[in-house]
């Protein structure tokens, strides 16, 4: 018969080993969490890069871009693939800390995609559906709170989105579209902020980029009003205004950059 010290060290032989595949697990979702938001944030790039670019003859140069985004995520997906037999269940609330950061950062590139597409949110079956298998029997639930903060940073990339784009034939109209959008965003978001933690501190973000959005707007509005001009014409005004006012401001830059190098020196004389 085995004595109570045996049975006493088999039992936390037991733990020792359950602890051990509890740290295991969690170090390999963690890992694949962070290479979830690698791609995710080179899928936004490739996206704003692409948005930016000088339009070719496609007749919808957007959609051209979210296929080549869409592909990127692709390859997210298959990382969520992988973790399915890891969070199986209730297991998957276990891990939820380790997962939830690439998976918002996943549901934010998959939603400025989604609206350089559709002009629309991405609902949240959408995002539950491109999280499942080819039957459609998802690898885990998606959270609703995920789903909600990682759309709420979809608006910093749109105010990027609308900035960087003002200059370029239709811009200001699109600016407009994002501004507007994003003001709704805001608004429908503000009413979930006492249920979902941390979606307050999102919403003191879109604030700013909606408010940086507005100004934007708001300059091209005031100045476009006073020209009597075509407004192919004045896209083509405020371009090379914003070209002008960049390459000088690099210039007095760099001529401050060098007064200062050149008063180190004098300093270093004295």
């Amino acid at each position: 018969m085995r004595t109570h010290r045996e049975s006493v060290i088999e039992a936390f032989d037991e733990f020792r080993q359950e602890i051990d595949e509890h740290h295991d697990r969690r170090e390999r979702l963690i890992k694949i969490s962070r290479d979830a938001t690698n791609l995710s944030k080179k899928v936004i790039f490739l996206l704003h890069r692409a948005m930016t670019e000088e339009p070719n003859n496609d007749s919808n140069p957007s959609l051209r871009v979210v296929r080549r985004g869409r592909e990127k995520l692709r390859e997210v997906q298959a990382l969520y693939a992988q973790i399915r037999l890891e969070v199986q269940a209730e297991r998957f609330w276990h891990y939820h800390r380790a997962v939830s950061p690439g998976l918002q950062e996943y549901i934010e590139a998959l939603g400025f995609a989604h609206y350089l597409e559709h002009g629309t949110l991405v609902s949240y079956q959408e995002v539950q559906l491109s999280l499942s298998d080819e039957n459609g029997i998802p690898y885990f639930t998606l959270p609703k709170e995920d789903y909600l903060l990682g759309l709420s940073d979809v608006t910093g990339e749109l105010m990027r989105f609308a900035i960087s784009g003002i200059a370029q034939k239709g811009g200001r109209v699109r600016a407009r579209e994002v501004c507007a959008f994003v003001r709704q965003c805001k608004a429908d978001f503000e009413r979930f902020t006492p249920y979902v933690r941390e979606l307050s501190k999102k919403q003191a973000v879109t604030s700013q980029s909606l408010e940086k959005i507005e100004d934007a707007v708001y300059a091209i509005v005031v100045r476009g009003s006073e020209y009597d001009i075509p407004p192919d014409m004045l896209d083509d005004i405020i371009a090379q205004s914003i070209s002008t006012f960049s390459s000088t401001t690099s210039a007095k830059s760099r001529l401050g950059q060098r007064d200062i190098r050149n008063g180190d020196d004098y300093d270093d004389e004295i």
